[in-house]
């Protein structure tokens, strides 16, 4: 970490703190995948996770600690709390400063509690539209969440549609598969239709990467794309990659049962999310978006 990195993170610390911060140590940490990852050890003792990137996406670190934040103040599960960001200035180093969790082996029951209290995020943070106040990332895609109303014009213009003009503009697509894609935009009210249940705040981006346990074996959310959705399109993401045993699913159901019909509606879910890795890494995804769009077309 270069000097001037380094001032900046005392600097925000002791600001949003009220404490004197003097750097002792750093070490690479996990989550580097896209910007450099570090645990900050202070001379007091404490301490925090570090990201930073010279050149990351126009305002990633800011939008992080927006989801970061709102996933925490529901308070049904543990979601490390967001210090700060900075380095937003011309020649500057963009970071993002939060609470470090140390992390430790699942618990017994580690799905189940898992479960239960994703449920909990989910029922304790209802609310009548769909979106978020600013459009943010999902993974370095661009996300937009301005709000609307109506759930099927939310999915169509702000999830399925931007993924696959998307797509199309990456050159990803093919006649047919552009063909099949606006069959189903245009289906959507049949499809999924618009919930009973309220809008509810969601991860947005929850597969098996996206979660840890803590040193107490309790599970913690990380790394969010959040916005206000359909529940249902947040499980989705989790039944794509692994990483979430059955236990996690009767848990949750037994916390809230999902609707009559949840499982076709996860299916087209699950597309946006295939969409996504579609056009974040090629043509191995294409099957996978294939065969949801011959399956309701």
């Amino acid at each position: 970490m270069s000097n001037r990195l380094e001032s900046a993170v005392e600097k925000l610390i002791e600001e949003k703190t009220g404490r004197p911060a003097r750097v002792a140590t750093t070490g690479a940490a996990g989550g580097g995948c896209i910007n450099d990852a570090r645990v900050v050890r202070l001379e007091d003792g404490r301490r925090y996770f570090l990201k930073s990137n010279p050149h990351p996406l126009p305002g990633m670190f800011p939008r992080e600690a927006e989801g970061l934040e709102a996933l925490a103040n529901v308070g049904a599960i543990r979601v490390p709390r967001p210090v700060g960001t900075g380095g937003e200035e011309e020649g500057e180093i963009p970071f993002i400063v939060m609470e470090y969790v140390s992390g430790g082996s699942p618990k017994n029951g580690f799905h189940e509690t898992f479960g239960r209290r994703f449920a909990l995020l989910h029922l304790q943070s209802r609310q009548d539209r769909f979106g978020f106040d600013r459009d943010n990332y999902l993974g370095s895609t661009p996300q937009p969440n301005s709000w609307k109303d109506n759930w099927v014009e939310f999915w169509r213009e702000h999830r399925l549609g931007f993924q696959l003009d998307l797509a199309r503009r990456n050159r990803l697509s093919n006649p047919d598969f552009d063909r099949r894609g606006k069959i189903l935009l245009d289906r959507l009210d049949e499809l999924i239709g618009e919930p009973e249940e309220p809008a509810c705040l969601l991860h947005g981006d929850l597969w098996g990467g996206n979660y840890l346990a803590d040193s107490e074996g309790e599970p913690v959310l990380i790394d969010p794309a959040a916005y206000y959705g359909r529940r249902e399109a947040d499980l989705a993401m989790t039944m794509l990659f692994g990483g979430f045993g059955r236990d996690f699913y009767s848990a949750y159901e037994e916390a809230w049962p999902l609707a009559e019909g949840s499982e076709s509606r996860l299916e087209v879910y699950k597309l946006y999310h295939l969409l996504n890795h579609l056009n974040l890494f090629g043509g191995s995804y294409y099957s996978g978006c294939i065969g949801i769009l011959r399956r309701y077309t």
